[in-house]
């Protein structure tokens, strides 16, 4: 016949916070009271851990009980244990940045990343210099890309995400006609039908013609003429800032901070008109999977977006 083994034994977390409480307090009903159970219940689970031990563990001496050798030689160790447990079932959401290490992977239009960059790069050097960041070009559709792990992060424009995906909404803003200095379009109040008699630059990553202004116009029976669509906002306003075509601008609404997104078109000079037509706001966001939601180092990278694009502070989640 073959040996018969022992079944091994059965993980109990309870037993080894019940067995630590008991060793660091001697006294059953005391143990109870730390643990918030009863007396009744404590000494049915130091009958357990007798019997699983092999050892009375406590025994009664006078009006108090004193540890074994084998309890003694258990105190320390089953202390650590309960502390790695407290560790393991602790929630990783107050991770310290400075600790961090790896890359984060962000897919965002060019003009997003060019206004998140500094602003993320700056707060990594400060809080946690042991993060890379990659931006990636909108070259992968974000739902998947995000549940496979390809990217960590989407920001942008977020409208074509997947059901479980996590979207937050960062700021909104509305667009402008960026022009040189000196264009046409500087001297006097622009109206829509000046604006539709200009050459315009249209960005579009899939080589569109058309987007909100266009509709905007048609309703004054208007049409713009698109000299040129390019597939980035850096490089139409680029051309912008060096010939007489219009580009449109994302730039905050009245009375709001300045937006990092409208860096780039300070920088190259550009001038920002308002636009006298009805267009529909451009919403900023971000889309992550949940896999991430709690995870210490992701809440830090989502917390550090957002205080780059907004002008005040927001919750953190």
């Amino acid at each position: 016949m073959p040996m018969s083994s022992s079944p091994e034994p059965v993980l109990d977390a309870n037993l080894a916070v019940a067995l630590n409480a008991l060793l660091a307090e001697q006294s059953v009903t005391r143990a109870a009271a730390r643990l918030h159970t009863s007396p009744a219940a404590m000494s049915r689970t130091l009958a357990r851990l007798r019997r699983i031990l092999q050892d009375p563990l406590l025994v009664r001496a006078g009006q108090t009980m004193v540890p074994t050798p084998r309890a003694q030689a258990l105190r320390d160790e089953a202390a650590s244990v309960v502390r790695r447990l407290g560790a393991l079932l602790t929630p990783g959401t107050g991770v310290d940045p400075a600790v961090l290490r790896g890359t984060f992977t962000l897919q965002a239009a060019d003009l997003v990343g060019a206004a998140l960059a500094p602003g993320l790069l700056r707060l990594a050097g400060q809080e946690a210099p042991g993060v890379s960041l990659r931006f990636r070009a909108e070259e992968w559709e974000a739902g998947p890309a995000l549940r496979d792990g390809r990217i960590d992060l989407e920001i942008g424009s977020i409208d074509h995400v997947d059901p479980e995906t996590r979207v937050e909404e960062l700021v909104t803003l509305r667009m402008a006609a960026a022009v040189r200095p000196g264009h046409p379009l500087t001297e006097g109040p622009l109206t829509p039908d000046r604006l539709a008699a200009a050459e315009h630059v249209v960005v579009s990553r899939r080589g569109r013609f058309t987007g909100p202004l266009d509709t905007a116009l048609a309703e004054r029976n208007l049409h713009r003429r698109v000299a040129v669509v390019l597939p980035g906002h850096l490089a139409a306003m680029t051309l912008a800032a060096r010939s007489d075509v219009v580009c449109l601008v994302p730039t905050a609404p009245p009375g709001a901070a300045d937006s990092p997104l409208t860096d780039a078109a300070t920088a190259l000079g550009l001038r920002l008109l308002d636009i006298p037509l009805p267009l529909p706001p451009l919403a900023i966001g971000m889309a992550w999977h949940p896999r991430h939601a709690a995870d210490g180092g992701h809440r830090w990278l989502r917390g550090a977006v957002r205080r780059t694009l907004r002008a005040s502070g927001g919750p953190t989640g």
